[in-house]
């Protein structure tokens, strides 16, 4: 897509609320609430909102972090495909809950599964860090991005 508005030089204190939670979310990591499982929630529910940056970018990311190959060309099927923890089975249920919440409410069963892998505190920043890919996918799907630009930087590894 053109860009139709560049909303870091339109917005710029909005972008910056933006990259304010997203140092946010680099800073509350834990073991169980990493990178790569960040990744593949961030490329499903870019799948879901059809964002094309997004999806270059963290499937960019996701490789250079070591991500397989296998498993991000499945991830739209991961239900089906072995290749996935319980622990990222519950997030990616948990993604598409959220990201899909006009057509149906999330069942209160996955919060009691994102408890089995995840303390309280990091369900609530996997939730968070859903709520931000649904942000950036919006500005990037609704305002335009320069898909294919993105290059990784030292962050994904």
């Amino acid at each position: 897509m053109t860009i139709s508005v560049n909303y870091y030089q339109a917005a710029p204190g909005a972008v910056n609320v933006m990259h304010g939670v997203e140092a946010y979310l680099e800073s509350a990591r834990t073991e169980a609430l990493n990178l790569p499982l960040l990744e593949l929630v961030k490329l499903r529910v870019s799948q879901i909102n059809g964002c094309a940056y997004c999806l270059d970018m963290h499937s960019k990311d996701a490789r250079a972090g070591g991500e397989t190959e296998q498993r991000l060309h499945l991830l739209a099927a991961w239900r089906e495909a072995p290749f996935y923890s319980a622990a990222e089975r519950a997030a990616l249920a948990w993604a598409e809950a959220l990201t899909n919440l006009a057509r149906r409410h999330p069942d209160p069963a996955l919060v009691q599964e994102l408890k089995t892998h995840f303390s309280d505190r990091e369900i609530a920043d996997l939730t968070l860090a859903i709520t931000q890919i649904n942000s950036w996918n919006r500005f990037a799907v609704g305002l335009g991005a320069k898909v294919g630009s993105y290059q990784p930087s030292s962050r994904s590894k």
